[in-house]
């Protein structure tokens, strides 16, 4: 591939001079193009910027009408100038700070006998080249815009389309849930109408979860505080729901990711539903669902001022519940225990608001 040859603006009223640079460049692979005023030079300027012509600028500082500092700061001011080497006669440093400090690539000083084009041949080399990395430097930092653009795009999409499944989703359950209620508030038998509760709270506690991620601003998490004060609001709303007057909750705002989430809903269905069949055989009482917070570790309890241990007795029981809550806290890591100085029942869980990490697991375990 041909490689291009270079075009250097010499912006100078010294004819002679710019004669010098002419020949000396051209011998070095350069095309100059001679300007006699900053007024000339810039218009080249602004016509290559549509041509596309000039590489590399050399400016001279003394000059009749705009002089080179002026020139240097409109040239600078032109949409992707290009990059300018000021030369100049004057050994006064503070032109040379100036010119650097407006944009000027580089900067030397000039004689009469042109012995320094070969400085301004290895100055206009090197601004070349700094100009092409900076021109690298911005399309990898466009492209790297454009990536973060489009994952932004595509995260946006993403929580669209995962939005719209936890409300499709959410609704479903929702819509089974209420067939269960209409079914279990049709039922005649207690055994039919207890079973059937018991399954919507179940299919409840999953909606809920999907509802509050379809209306949060963060898909990755859920409020526990706000979950459970739903989830006991459908549970007030269903066919036990005369029984459970005296149903309070008192949780912390602890955020929690939705799988867990959904096991601690569900274990709390099961267990108030138990408090609710068995423990006040005569009629409603109490029934109290907590969550609290202690550094990372998160404590659950569920109590009743009922019978007690008397449940164990109550043959209506088939031992589902107490299964459903041992596979729930499983899935939590959850110790599950009851509390022998409450007078009714009182049931407690203590487990991670994140779950442990594999490998430390593995290490307490070892240990």
């Amino acid at each position: 591939m041909t490689q291009r040859t270079p075009t250097l603006l010499y912006i100078d009223d010294d004819d002679a001079l710019a004669r010098l640079v002419d020949r000396g460049l051209t011998r070095r692979g350069y095309k100059v193009v001679h300007a006699a005023s900053g007024e000339e030079g810039l218009e080249r300027i602004r016509n290559a910027a549509v041509q596309g012509c000039i590489d590399v600028v050399a400016l001279d500082q003394y000059m009749p009408g705009l002089d080179g500092l002026d020139t240097l700061e409109q040239i600078m001011a032109i949409p992707d100038a290009p990059p300018v080497v000021f030369v100049t006669a004057s050994q006064d440093s503070s032109i040379a700070v100036t010119a650097l400090k407006a944009g000027a690539a580089d900067y030397l000083v000039k004689d009469v006998k042109g012995d320094f084009i070969p400085l301004l041949h290895v100055a206009a080399e090197g601004a070349l080249r700094q100009a092409e990395l900076q021109r690298a430097r911005e399309e990898a930092e466009a492209e790297i815009h454009a990536s973060r653009d489009r994952y932004a795009a595509l995260a946006a999409e993403r929580e669209l389309l995962l939005r719209e499944v936890n409300h499709r989703v959410g609704n479903s359950l929702q819509i089974i849930a209420s067939l269960l209620h209409l079914q279990a508030s049709s039922a005649a038998q207690d055994e039919v109408k207890a079973a059937l509760t018991n399954a919507m709270g179940r299919v409840a506690a999953v909606a809920q979860v999907h509802r509050r991620l379809y209306t949060s601003q963060d898909l990755k998490s859920v409020m526990l505080n706000q979950y459970l004060d739903s989830l006991l609001e459908d549970l007030r709303r269903s066919a036990e729901g005369n029984r459970m007057s005296r149903l309070t909750v008192k949780a912390e705002p602890i955020e929690i990711d939705p799988d867990r989430a959904v096991a601690v809903g569900i274990i709390v269905n099961e267990l108030v539903m138990n408090a609710v069949k068995y423990a006040y055989p005569d009629g409603a009482g109490p029934i109290h669902v907590e969550l609290t917070s202690k550094g990372e570790d998160l404590v659950l309890s569920i109590s009743d001022d009922g019978v007690g241990d008397a449940v164990k007795a109550d043959p209506r029981s088939t031992g589902m519940g107490q299964r459903i809550v041992a596979a729930m806290a499983s899935k939590l890591d959850a110790n599950v225990e009851r509390d022998p100085n409450h007078s009714g029942t009182r049931i407690i869980l203590r487990f991670r608001r994140t779950p442990e990490a594999p490998g430390k697991a593995n290490t307490a375990a070892a240990g």
